[in-house]
């Protein structure tokens, strides 16, 4: 009974969680450019000449790479290769992308911001920019395509250096570390970029289409976009700015449309129906307000003489049939005046 209502609370939080927000946060947590992120931004940047300068040199690192190409990772455990095909496409930048986006897509949603998605706009065309100006303007060939055994194969025409599987994988999947809502979701979010990300870039040399440096270099581009980011927060912020602006001046000009003119209206005048001229309409006796008026007492018959008046509704009721009174033929019909009666003597 106790796992079921914990299953249950469990289950109510999930879908809480999917609910949108009634309105934007009042604090998102924007990572700063704080000194540790410029002591890591600055070694990493170290790290990432160190290895192009390595490999421009033709040193030490160079002769791995061909040692790693001769070993053929793909002969030597061939059973993995079919996984690994798979796995790679984590390094992809159409899949991850859409991926990616899709999530923070949701967030936007939920949090009533543009942050999440420029944010990852940013970033990948940080991506594209520098780690695609790296490819064209090294132009190192890659381990297929080597010409001379033992050379660095730049400035032939590749774009493999630095490997664009690898740095994406950083980038996109780091991207979610980055925007993460506390502490501890951003340590464990990157630690599991970082493992993704490395674990692509082994791929692509697995597969024999990086060389061990490539993989090197484009881990080192991806880190490089993550720890800049925050330099362009205030860009972000401006283009969201922009954006929402746009946004409620096309809602304005969509509610401000032209008025529907109304159709003229002709007034009906209803006229009383006119009763025929030669029928006068029948006089309706009143319900309480009294009897017709009455013929004086020295004329009228015996059983009109004046006496206690009774009230309607405590005479004998008229049904459809007709009065149960015995018929009179010196008595008036209803509706005439009393002068209209001849006098008859007494």
């Amino acid at each position: 009974m106790r796992t079921e209502r914990n299953l249950t609370r469990r289950l109510d939080r999930v879908f809480a969680r999917l609910d949108r927000e009634p309105e934007r946060p009042a604090h998102i947590d924007v990572p700063r450019m704080s000194r540790h992120r410029v002591v890591l931004f600055t070694a990493t940047l170290a790290f990432y000449l160190a290895i192009v300068w390595a490999v421009v040199i033709t040193s030490w690192l160079v002769r791995l790479d061909w040692q790693v190409m001769f070993f053929r990772p793909y002969q030597q455990w061939p059973e993995i290769h079919a996984f690994l095909d798979y796995y790679v496409v984590l390094g992809q930048r159409g899949p991850t992308a859409v991926m990616v986006a899709a999530w923070l897509g949701w967030r936007s949603w939920r949090q009533h911001t543009l942050r999440p998605l420029l944010t990852l706009a940013a970033s990948l065309l940080l991506l594209n920019i520098t780690v695609g100006a790296a490819k064209i303007g090294m132009g190192r060939l890659g381990p297929h395509y080597a010409t001379v055994i033992g050379s660095n194969e730049m400035g032939l025409g590749g774009d493999i250096f630095p490997s664009g599987h690898t740095a994406n994988a950083v980038v996109t999947w780091g991207i979610l570390a980055y925007l993460a809502s506390s502490p501890r979701a951003r340590r464990w979010l990157s630690a599991l970029s970082a493992v993704t990300s490395l674990g692509v870039g082994l791929t692509t040399v697995y597969l024999g289409t990086h060389w061990l440096s490539d993989v090197l270099l484009g881990w080192a581009a991806g880190l490089l976009i993550l720890l800049a980011l925050p330099w362009f927060e205030p860009l972000i912020t401006r283009a969201e700015t922009t954006l929402f602006d746009l946004r409620d001046r096309w809602r304005a000009r969509r509610g401000r449309t032209a008025p529907v003119p109304a159709m003229p209206v002709t007034p009906v005048v209803v006229k009383p129906r006119s009763a025929p001229a030669e029928q006068s309409p029948p006089a309706r006796e009143p319900v309480s307000s009294g009897r017709a008026p009455r013929a004086p007492a020295h004329l009228a018959p015996a059983h009109l003489a004046p006496g206690p008046h009774t009230t309607r509704s405590e005479r004998t009721p008229v049904t459809p049939a007709g009065s149960r009174r015995p018929p009179h033929a010196d008595r008036l019909p209803r509706g005439t005046s009393p002068s209209a009666r001849p006098l008859t003597g007494g």
